[in-house]
């Protein structure tokens, strides 16, 4: 592991422009809070490609006494963290400014929603960086006290209704991580003797093959259930389609595509653990079981909502559900696989969270009876918001195809053929809605008194942006981030055996073998105390 300051600094940032913002006078000029915003969102998005650049061979970078970590795993969520949340962050200003004039906003919710909006980009950059288990946890909890402010910001009774509902279940919820937190401390101080390191993951992974095996499966329980609620599992998924819906939506959009795949990262930190301490078939179970119960409670209520944003919201929690079957199924291709369908549908999801706020501006409203005909009243948008769709659909050549692709195959070369028609069946059901979708509101025949002419270019260009890199990680994933997930995908399996992410149409992906997770060495990290091999008891 290799001293940095680079995890500590990409806190640092957005952590103290939060509190330059909320020092500043509520009378303050609009332009204040948007150049402090851009600085904020930038300073991470650099950072965050700095660090990847560093970790993408299967280096560890360590800060402030190895309480903060980041490996491969958690770069590759640092990188959703960086990109989406500049790009939905660069959407903010343009929709921001559409709420300031139609008086959704005052200067006083402004300075709150910028504010709020780097303070939630630190506490996910926290949970994704840490090393200490307690502070995973409080980084987590911390996630939700930093984005309830920004769900009710409206002030609407629906949207603080949200809020509300959003804090209780979520703090309800992760308190189960606490338990399974504090019963994976007790169980490495027994096994070390050392209370201070056994608060580090890296040691808890580096010594996971001498852990008692039952509290190591109680404590997966407890974070799979807890840390499952964040991110937004069946059965703990109730608070997520209000939260989605009422937010503004750039937080849609964080909330979506980077906040439930931070509490993920969690979850795959201590399947990690568990696969080493007990072997794979317990903790694969219990994710194949949620994943495919999320898919399956999902997409029928997908398809009736005619809420827009509700809707995506249902699609998040069936695409949340496919990557912990990808994880359930487990080897390298099914690691690979979910890990991939990680940054895809962050992607894919931020663009369509975008496109219905542009809706959202020119129609004033969510409902889809009601939104008719927008390719023709605004082209881009409707262009935009139709790839997106289409995206999320999973056809050719957008990137959600390919990492649906992969899991698919990953699930037939495990032996799962009934579960992976089972998914299949209910992801048509996604499909058909999102076509609904495309044929009515985007392609159907306008309203006559609709005025033409689109929101204009401050909202389009991150959409644009998000349009280029689903496609490009759709036609031909980049070697670096090919890279990155294969040291990822290693650390999760606790072996070299990585996989190759291409596009199918491109040179075959190759795969070996899943390795004896059982008898696998653990991943050899520089804790400071010597790796045990030994077998469980």
């Amino acid at each position: 592991m290799v001293s940095s300051n680079l995890p500590l600094l990409i806190l640092c940032g957005p952590l103290a422009v939060a509190a330059l913002i909320f020092l500043l006078p509520r009378g303050s000029s609009p332009r204040c809070f948007e150049f402090a915003h851009l600085v904020s969102i930038s300073f991470v998005l650099v950072l965050s490609i700095m660090i990847v650049g560093q970790v993408i061979d299967g280096n560890q970078l360590t800060a402030f006494g190895d309480w903060l970590y980041v490996d491969a795993l958690g770069a590759v969520f640092l990188m959703v963290i960086g990109v989406v949340g500049f790009l939905t962050g660069l959407y903010s200003i343009g929709y921001i400014r559409h709420d300031l004039a139609s008086g959704a906003l005052d200067a006083g919710k402004m300075k709150i929603y910028y504010g709020f909006f780097s303070l939630f980009l630190f506490t996910m950059l926290l949970a994704a960086s840490s090393n200490n288990i307690v502070m995973m946890w409080v980084a987590v909890e911390a996630t939700t006290l930093g984005s309830a402010f920004l769900v009710g910001v409206y002030g609407q009774k629906s949207s603080l209704e949200a809020a509300w509902k959003y804090v209780i279940i979520c703090t309800v919820g992760v308190a189960f991580g606490l338990y399974g937190t504090v019963l994976a401390y007790a169980n490495g101080s027994d096994v070390l003797g050392n209370s201070r390191d056994a608060i580090l993951w890296t040691t808890l992974a580096a010594h996971a093959t001498s852990l008692d095996p039952m509290l190591a499966k109680l404590s997966f329980v407890f974070v799979l259930i807890g840390f499952g609620t964040k991110a937004g599992l069946f059965p703990m998924h109730a608070w997520l389609p209000d939260a989605h819906s009422e937010a503004p939506s750039p937080i849609s959009a964080l909330l979506s595509g980077v906040l439930l795949k931070c509490a993920l990262l969690v979850i795959i930190r201590y399947y990690a653990i568990t696969v080493r301490a007990v072997g794979p078939e317990f903790p694969q179970l219990l994710v194949l079981i949620l994943g495919s119960l999320s898919i399956i409670v999902a997409a029928p209520l997908f398809f009736i909502q005619q809420d827009l944003k509700r809707k995506l919201a249902y699609s998040s929690i069936e695409h949340i559900g496919l990557i912990a079957v990808g994880l359930g199924l487990g080897g390298p291709l099914g690691v690979g696989a979910a890990l991939l369908h990680t940054i895809n549908h962050s992607l894919a999801k931020a663009l369509l969270f975008c496109g219905a706020g542009n809706v959202m501006m020119k129609f004033g409203t969510r409902d889809l009876g009601s939104v008719k005909g927008l390719m023709r009243v605004a082209p881009v948008s409707g262009l935009l918001l139709m790839a997106g769709a289409l995206a999320l659909a999973g056809f050719p050549p957008f990137n959600v195809f390919v990492s649906e692709f992969l899991i698919f195959v990953a699930g037939l070369k495990a032996g799962y053929f009934w579960l992976m028609l089972v998914c299949a069946l209910f992801f048509t059901i996604t499909v058909a809605g999102l076509i609904q979708i495309v044929a009515n509101s985007v392609l159907g025949k306008s309203p006559a008194t609709m005025a033409t002419g689109d929101v204009g270019w401050r909202p389009i260009l991150p959409m644009a942006i998000l349009l280029l890199l689903v496609l490009t990680m759709g036609v031909a994933v980049p070697q670096p981030v090919s890279r990155l997930l294969q040291s990822a995908t290693a650390i999760v399996l606790s072996d070299s055996s990585s996989v190759a992410i291409a596009a199918p149409w491109q040179e075959p992906f190759s795969t070996t073998p899943q390795p004896d997770n059982k008898k696998a060495k653990p991943l050899a990290l520089a804790t400071g105390t010597p790796s045990h091999t030994e077998t469980n008891p």
